[in-house]
């Protein structure tokens, strides 16, 4: 009761902290002012809406990104059913709040006991998916008592995490609340199962996921006049750190002109682009502006639109992976799909593939590392032997994310069998 009573004022200061940075911060306002219809526009929708729903919460993107081919599976074979996603961040229901896949998409209001049983009570949802991580409690506490199935897909678990923790009681409570954990490796079942809790390892449905993104990429004729007849260094969702090594790179040009370079902020905020702008010394344009007949004139694009990312892959030859010099490497599965050799920081730990990629010393499918000196020296390494190396690294990167395919499948599999969906 102590920890429950702890969480929900914590719940309640988090709220208004975020109310105060609404001031301030364009991305705490969005947060603010979606939650504020939620309600209104979900009472709006619902009562025209007959089927069985199907709810699906995902903290951001990149956990739509994982449950995406699992929400278009299940409307292909129950095109009757309401699915309805809710996003916890505005960096993934901004880029998503118009995806035609689901019927209905909004925030998920705050974790209050109120906002919970009024969601659930105008939502009555026979099966929630949750993806990967976050766990708020009343949510899982409520759809727990009220016997509504709840299952969790692509999770990982790590020691370091509040359930392991001597602390961690109230979080610990909150996994007996699944009906079904799906997890990603074998380490994450053996530390579930030293707390009585049992899982099934199926594999991350990104691979599923990123191998399908190539048949939905949309063509870009500038950025092929842009490329040339010359190589394309990719750098995706950079932090400030991670653009300044790239700037770095590109200014110094240390491989004679080989390379062109498009840079893609993780905030592709006016301030973050003018960061961009002011470290660049080469001839650059935001891709916004650059145009089939001009394209080829520059040395560098900068985009400052969200929602492309992994259309650019296509035409990439190397990424640059940002993240890992702050809390962790972003997706590195969307450019291996391509076939792309990926390099990224050294915070890259919580990150399976990479992980898994980096082991495997003899693919030249990735690299990892901690400033300007080895990332030449690990573009050099993909350049050595007649280029063998980037040949060998592509290849080992595409066949990688297609073996690894199938996780979606079987999560329906386990959804029809068990007769919730």
């Amino acid at each position: 009761m102590i920890s429950l009573a702890i969480y929900n004022l914590g719940i309640r200061l988090y709220y208004f902290f975020i109310y105060l940075a609404s001031f301030f911060s364009e991305k705490a306002e969005k947060w603010i002012k979606g939650r504020r219809e939620t309600f209104s526009s979900l009472g709006n929708y619902i009562v025209s809406a007959h089927g069985k729903k199907v709810w699906i919460h995902c903290a951001s993107l990149g956990e739509f990104e994982q449950v995406r081919p699992l929400i278009e599976k299940i409307k292909k074979q129950h095109p009757g059913h309401i699915l309805i996603l809710t996003f916890f961040s505005p960096s993934g229901y901004e880029v998503r709040k118009n995806y035609d896949g689901v019927d209905f998409v909004c925030y998920l209001p705050i974790d209050k006991l109120y906002n919970v049983r009024k969601f659930i009570r105008m939502v009555k949802p026979s099966l929630v998916i949750w993806v990967k991580y976050e766990y708020w409690y009343n949510y899982l506490d409520e759809l727990h008592s009220r016997n509504i199935p709840i299952v969790l897909i692509s999770s990982v678990f790590r020691p370091d995490q509040i359930f392991f923790k001597r602390y961690g009681s109230l979080h610990r409570k909150m996994l007996g609340f699944f009906s079904q954990i799906f997890v990603q490796n074998k380490e994450s079942q053996e530390l579930l199962r030293t707390l009585q809790i049992e899982s099934k390892i199926v594999t991350d449905t990104r691979f599923d996921s990123v191998y399908n993104v190539q048949s939905r990429r949309k063509p870009m004729a500038n950025v092929e006049s842009f490329k040339g007849a010359k190589k394309i260094l990719i750098a995706g969702s950079t932090w400030n750190k991670d653009a300044d090594i790239i700037c770095e790179l590109i200014n110094n040009d240390p491989f004679d002109g080989q390379f062109k370079y498009i840079i893609v902020p993780h905030d592709v905020s006016r301030k973050n682009i003018d960061y961009l702008i002011k470290r660049i010394q080469k001839k650059k344009v935001l891709l916004s502006r650059f145009t089939v007949d001009n394209a080829d004139k520059f040395e560098v694009a900068i985009v400052n639109t969200i929602g492309i990312l992994s259309s650019l892959y296509y035409y990439g030859d190397i990424a640059y992976i940002g993240g890992g010099f702050d809390a962790s490497v972003h997706n590195i599965l969307e450019p291996a799909a391509y076939g792309m050799p990926v390099i990224f920081g050294p915070h890259y730990h919580k990150s399976e593939e990479a992980k898994t990629m980096l082991a495997q010393t003899d693919w030249h499918a990735a690299y990892t590392v901690k400033n300007y000196t080895q990332l030449v020296a690990s573009i050099r390494s993909l350049l050595d032997n007649n280029e063998q190396n980037l040949l060998i690294g592509s290849m080992r990167s595409k066949e990688y994310v297609l073996t690894n395919t199938g996780g979606t499948e079987k999560i329906y599999s386990y959804l029809v069998e068990k007769e919730l969906i």
